[in-house]
């Protein structure tokens, strides 16, 4: 392109390999993830074709979603099958697949990077819309549908419509208690739960710069709730730091050439950005959700919002409709909300990182009568380190339960369901109707949250503690 460009169209660019001027471009694409959840019909088209995987080198499957993570053996027939599905497409196809039970094993989006098999400027998709999380790295990672998931299959290759780019601009710096989590709620709260849809994101300004990569991992994960197709973070020396010695990031001298190349991957200074939306992160609170999309979403000192004082009658309905799931009353102090259950985990906030900050608060206090805690590491390699620490003797002396890594209780798609109206602080992405079991009410908190709030048995941040 000639002109100012920015980042977002530098790498959908680099990767376009047929362009269609009325309609989609077809990309290529350097890493595609799989999972047992989204990828048996995908195989069975390919089989019904007679196609064989087009590069099962740079397709790497998990088992994640169906796991158990209270032990290693799967007794669901359902789940059972779509495991058992997966590995014997695996094994057709020459594809590398880390088994439940396997020391590489976790959540697909957790696996990726800490192995450095996602890098700056690269496309990764995955039949899962959370891959936005690998835009943390300056990649293009975006979910994509079952059909599309054959197609990357069989050509390594996906077509799409050029998506408008928008600017998430955080100013200023948040205060200590203020997480990558609460950003991206504070940006959903803004932008509603659709507010971006049509855009891929573009996640600028010091706060962002000041993120660790596990928090930028949590804030791109979280793209899509706003409808984003997907979100990123131009490439630094916090980025190089964290890929520099992972198990298959380059090596020598092809690690120089990378990082002569990664450090061009930046949004040039006068490039033009569809939209831009502007945040003081300085003037932001711990936040957390009350209603039913993640963009419903008010600081933790605030008020469960009266649906007649919101703008329009879309916004005013849904506010009621929320609220009658999610049974509050306006005026509610959220710090009033009380809960039954606590999950810490998920592809948003289980790396060490967040076990580090949640077992901070809990050492020396205990998980509140009444409250059932699960901490579920994002990753085989993420429970190993966190123990290493002695972060699960913290959890279990708080009255904690220390699981095996999995999806588990971010959806109902495994044992690790809540039973009925449970209310549930939830480090995960999503809090809709049903999303952690039948009827099971989710409130989205970051993990010092979390941890707070297992301890008070109530909605709470750090400041609520003794």
């Amino acid at each position: 392109m000639s002109g100012p460009t920015t980042l977002i169209d530098k790498v959908w660019d680099a990767h376009v390999v047929h362009r269609d001027p009325d309609g989609a471009d077809l990309l290529y694409m350097d890493v595609h993830l799989i999972h047992e959840a989204t990828s048996a019909q995908a195989f069975d088209g390919l089989a019904t074709a007679g196609r064989r995987v087009r590069r099962p080198d740079l397709t790497l499957a998990v088992e994640d979603h169906n796991v158990p993570t209270d032990s290693l053996t799967i007794t669901d027939p359902v789940a059972s099958l779509q495991v058992k599905t997966l590995r014997e497409n695996c094994r057709t196809h020459g594809i590398r697949l880390f088994s439940h039970g396997d020391a590489r094993q976790g959540v697909v989006h957790v696996v990726g990077p800490e192995l450095g098999i996602v890098l700056p400027g690269m496309t990764v998709t995955c039949g899962d819309s959370h891959t936005s999380t690998h835009g943390a790295f300056g990649a293009l990672a975006f979910g994509v549908g079952t059909s599309d998931v054959e197609h990357v299959l069989a050509t390594q290759s996906v077509a799409l419509r050029r998506p408008k780019t928008l600017a998430a601009e955080f100013t200023g710096l948040p205060p200590d208690d203020v997480t990558a989590k609460d950003l991206a709620l504070a940006l959903l709260a803004r932008l509603d739960a659709n507010g971006a849809h049509g855009h891929v994101m573009e996640y600028r300004g010091p706060s962002v710069r000041a993120l660790s990569v596990e928090g930028r991992m949590t804030l791109c994960n979280m793209s899509v709730e706003a409808g984003a197709r997907a979100g990123l973070v131009a490439p630094d020396e916090t980025t190089l730091a964290y890929l520099r010695e992972r198990p298959e990031s380059p090596r020598g001298a092809e690690w120089e050439q990378a990082v002569a190349y990664w450090k061009g991957l930046r949004t040039d200074e006068g490039a033009v950005f569809d939209r831009t939306v502007h945040i003081d992160a300085s003037a932001l609170t711990p936040q957390v959700t009350w209603g039913t999309n993640p963009g419903q979403a008010v600081g933790i000192g605030d008020r469960v919002p009266d649906p007649e004082k919101l703008n329009g009658p879309a916004e005013q309905a849904a506010a009621r409709r929320a609220l009658a799931y999610m049974g509050l009353t306006p005026g509610t102090a959220m710090r009033d909300i009380a809960v039954e259950a606590v999950f810490l985990g998920s592809c948003t906030n289980g790396r060490l990182e967040d076990l580090r900050a949640a077992a901070e608060v809990l050492r020396s206090r205990k998980v509140a009568p009444g409250v059932r805690m699960l901490v579920v590491p994002g990753s085989t390699q993420v429970r190993r380190a966190a123990e290493a620490e002695g972060l699960h003797e913290v959890f279990e002396a708080a009255g904690a339960q220390w699981r095996f890594s999995g999806c588990s209780m971010c959806l109902g798609m495994n044992p690790d369901r809540l039973s009925g109206a449970q209310r549930c602080a939830s480090t995960s992405n999503r809090n809709y109707e049903g999303r952690q079991g039948n009827g099971a009410r989710t409130h989205l908190v970051s993990p010092a949250m979390a941890a707070a709030t297992a301890v008070t048995g109530r909605l709470a941040s750090l400041a609520d503690l003794d």
